[in-house]
């Protein structure tokens, strides 16, 4: 059954069948060829797999990040940003990166923290001097920080997979968001300064307290969110809930700039993102259920560990696999299929579940950097008008230095297990 699977997975791939469809279409071909078991079944299945409290959080945190964006709160966080490092050279890719990190906090959502961020920031680069495809590269490589920083969608999908406390996964998520965010920025000062960009802006106390003023509501939806997560208040999923209420009530009666009119529209756009990714959930937890019953994962595990016995070599390998996955497959995709394989490897390597959980996260974040399936690349490259191609090029600097910070999570446990052992 397993070889039926993987060949009709691969044959409807090359035909061009959406993702999703094609996993849920592997998966009925192989029931029905080689399976006892009744259709109805993968329905059921389906079903099952998204009737779940904590995947709630994933359309309440797209709808919570639309709302921010619509209200004001992304423009005032981008402000307080350039407040802090508008005076590098450079200092508006730096901005952009911060930027990122802000609303990181707030969205749990790479594609959505590209977005609103770039909207405002590419065209201010362009118009500056920057070079284009500069911008986006800057911009893709900061969104990607949106997905590792809590609130996380990939976290909560992982450690639904893996029964992994997504609240330890958010706090090993904090420290690596920030290694990744200082490199990030270095690299794009770097940059910067060898191509004479942004060096006429002085640092001014003053406009950091003018401009914190105007953004501590902003600011405040990161403090509620992932403070009260990591304090025990509120689940990851109640969490979202507050997130849509606090940016509503912010949007519409503090920063009076989110327009009821435009709620339906988001309502919908929201609704949709997140039916592509709980469908895609949907149709992997048949695929899922099929390699488990022809003991896929564990045979995989193993001749992993056939090759070698060495914990450094196996995680290299881990690493590559993940790196491979994050660039051809989408996010959850990728999650679903590859995580049951890695897990049971970690007690044979002693690896914390919290640890791999942020390496496999930040994996597939350095995916959504890279053609033909990068999300952020996609993004930055729709608001900048460049090409893929253009910006991918421009993108290998932060993609090199995002590999390095993948290698220290990968090798240095305190980072990623610090804070969650104080919870």
């Amino acid at each position: 059954m397993a070889a039926t699977l993987l060949i009709a997975l691969v044959v409807l791939f090359l035909i061009n069948v959406p993702l999703s469809v094609s996993i849920a279409g592997a998966s009925i071909i192989a029931i029905t060829a080689f399976g006892d078991f009744p259709l109805m079944m993968v329905a059921q299945r389906m079903v099952n797999a998204v009737d779940s409290f904590p995947l709630m959080a994933v359309p309440l945190f797209m709808f919570a990040g639309a709302l921010m964006d619509s209200g004001g709160i992304s423009r005032r966080i981008v402000n307080f940003a350039d407040s802090l490092v508008g005076w590098l050279s450079g200092g508006l890719s730096a901005v952009s990166i911060v930027a990122s990190m802000f609303f990181a906090g707030i969205s749990g959502s790479a594609a959505a923290d590209t977005a609103a961020v770039g909207a405002l920031l590419i065209p201010s680069m362009k118009e500056k001097g920057y070079k284009s495809s500069f911008a986006a590269a800057v911009q893709a490589a900061g969104g990607s920080i949106g997905v590792i920083i809590p609130p996380s969608i990939p976290m909560i999908i992982y450690g639904f997979i893996t029964g992994t406390s997504i609240v330890k996964l958010f706090a090993g998520g904090i420290l690596a968001g920030i290694l990744i965010g200082i490199s990030l920025i270095i690299v794009s000062v770097i940059i910067s300064k060898r191509n004479g960009y942004g060096k006429d802006v002085k640092f001014s106390f003053k406009n950091v307290i003018k401009t914190f003023k105007e953004a501590i509501w902003a600011l405040g939806a990161t403090v509620i969110i992932v403070g009260g997560i990591l304090g025990g208040i509120f689940t990851a999923t109640e969490a979202a809930a507050v997130a849509v209420v606090y940016g509503f009530i912010v949007g519409k009666f503090v920063y009076k700039e989110l327009e009821i009119k435009k709620l339906p529209k988001m309502i919908v756009n929201s609704a949709v993102m997140a039916a592509v990714v709980l469908f895609i959930i949907s149709a992997a937890s048949i695929f899922g259920w099929i390699l488990t019953m022809e003991n896929i994962p564990q045979t995989v595990g193993n001749y992993l560990l056939n090759l070698t016995s060495n914990k450094i070599i196996l995680l290299l390998l881990i690493n590559l696999m993940l790196l491979i996955a994050g660039t051809f497959m989408e996010t959850t995709v990728s999650l679903i299929l590859l995580v049951p394989i890695i897990m049971p490897i970690l007690p044979l390597i002693g690896m914390d579940p919290v640890q791999m959980g942020v390496v496999v996260v930040t994996n597939l974040a350095i995916g959504m950097l890279t053609p033909p399936l990068g999300i952020c690349l996609i993004v930055s490259t729709g608001i900048s008008g460049d090409s893929i191609a253009k910006v991918s090029r421009a993108v290998v600097p932060f993609l090199i230095m995002t590999i390095v910070d993948l290698m220290i999570l990968t090798f240095w446990p305190p980072i990623t297990t610090f804070l969650p052992s104080l919870l």
